[in-house]
């Protein structure tokens, strides 16, 4: 859920999948005995290399995952594929001819390996001839290990990574760094490789800062310092070993998958079986005691900060501040059935629409309006981290006791918080436990539901 600057990655699983799974059903068709021509056959095989290849990291393929690498995959792939295969045959057929069988899933297999080898070398050599498919990058600091980096990104134009400038960290250091920011932020930089090196703990500490509330991604060389306590990812370009230091579940596509079929279904779910009825019924409550609209839009700000229409059950009087200041207790401006709306938290469940249109997910956190983002931004620090995953309907921040009105200092602080654990630590079974806690705390009430 990176922003994708010059890049189509994003494209190449689902069409991996998709031709893989083309690949499999169509030559059991063309190998396979009549028997196994059938609609659940072809289900269970669809069905169980989907999930073998989530469970080996199968479509996981970088622009510097090694060929060894890849190899690696194609035969945990083949092999369990294989034994998963036999498995079913054992348990429904009688099948005396596994000769058959084994030259089935090889052929698959072969054909699989040179369909995903073919994109592997496809890129790489659309890289090089038209430009495309790159990641703009500065190196900062100096050294063996910086200079090795600066050649590899040189040498291997395959790869993707356009080097746009190397900032030498003792001369810039004058300008507060000042200048290395500013041309991040002009040029439209996407990643900045740091050396440890070269930067002392205050140093690095800017560096992470910047990225961080910039919506930009930092990587490390490495070196014997001790770095920040993180979930960090250990990639290698060539020989040279690559820190990432924000490791986020749903930067995987896998991952995505999972998340945005969840929000798919459980937003057709409450928009279907829920909002199908109780939306004439609200509507008419809120025509009856206020003129206005029965829904009230909003523009919220999204992933990569992107701006949305944020949509809520009309719960206030037309006001012209509803834009720039938040509800607080005892808000005048609330109508009574807005009050009951949003103790019982009625007035969110528009946004299931937004969910559908894919502006938000179900789970994550929660969206500020568009002049308190602004205002967060400068003032709380690491607050735009939250936008590197789509706004949610409820979050654990909500959950955890920070819902609501922002009070005091620490409760925007610790919503911050709870945020970043969230994107860092995210899992389906979080977002299941985040649902039904909200579905609780809803029917028990919570103090600054108003």
């Amino acid at each position: 859920m990176s922003p994708k600057i010059g890049r189509y990655s994003g494209y190449i699983r689902p069409f991996s999948y998709l031709t893989d799974l083309i690949i499999i059903n169509l030559v059991a068709n063309l190998f396979l005995n009549q028997e196994f021509k059938t609609v659940g056959f072809h289900f269970f095989i669809s069905f169980i290399w989907v999930g073998i290849a989530w469970n080996v990291a199968f479509y996981e393929v970088y622009r510097f995952t090694k060929e060894i690498q890849i190899i690696g995959k194609v035969i945990k792939q083949y092999l369990l594929f294989l034994i998963f295969i036999f498995a079913y045959l054992g348990y429904f057929y009688k099948f005396s001819e596994p000769s058959q069988m084994i030259q089935y899933i090889t052929i698959s297999i072969v054909l699989v390996s040179v369909e995903k080898f073919s994109i592997y070398y496809l890129l790489r050599k659309f890289r090089v001839t038209f430009g495309g498919n790159f990641r703009r990058v500065v190196v900062v600091g100096s050294g063996k290990q910086v200079q090795q980096l600066i050649n590899f990104f040189n040498d291997n134009p395959d790869y993707g990574y356009q080097l746009e400038r190397v900032f030498d960290i003792k001369k810039e250091k004058n300008n507060n760094f000042a200048s290395c920011f500013d041309y991040v932020l002009t040029n439209k930089i996407d990643e900045i490789y740091c050396s440890l090196t070269s930067v002392s703990n205050a140093d690095l500490n800017y560096f992470v800062d910047f990225s961080d509330n910039n919506l930009k991604k930092l990587k490390l060389i490495p070196d014997n310092k001790n770095v920040l306590s993180r979930n960090l990812i250990l990639d290698y370009y060539g020989i040279i070993p690559i820190v990432s230091l924000r490791n986020m579940p749903l930067d995987k596509r896998s991952n995505q998958i999972i998340k945005r079929a969840f929000d798919i279904l459980l937003s057709l779910l409450i928009i279907v079986f829920i909002l199908s009825w109780l939306t004439p019924i609200m509507g008419i409550l809120i025509k009856l005691e206020s003129k206005g609209p029965i829904f009230f839009k909003q523009k919220r700000n999204g992933l990569n900060y992107e701006e949305f229409s944020c949509f809520k059950f009309r719960s206030m009087r037309l006001n012209p501040i509803a834009d720039i200041e938040q509800v607080q207790k005892n808000d005048p401006r609330v109508t009574k059935v807005g009050a009951f709306m949003r103790k019982t938290s009625i007035d969110e469940l528009p946004q299931f629409f937004n969910v559908l249109l894919g502006d938000m997910s179900v789970v994550g956190p929660r969206p500020h309006m568009v002049s308190h983002t602004e205002m967060y931004a400068k003032s709380v620090d690491k607050f735009m981290v939250r936008h590197f995953i789509k706004p949610g309907i409820t979050g654990l921040a909500q959950t955890s006791g920070y819902r609501g009105e922002v009070e005091t200092e620490s409760d925007i602080i610790n919503r911050v918080k709870y945020d970043i654990f969230y994107l860092e630590n995210w899992s389906i079974l979080l977002d299941i436990k985040i649902v039904f806690m909200t579905v609780y705390n809803a029917v028990k009430g919570e103090d600054k539901a108003y």
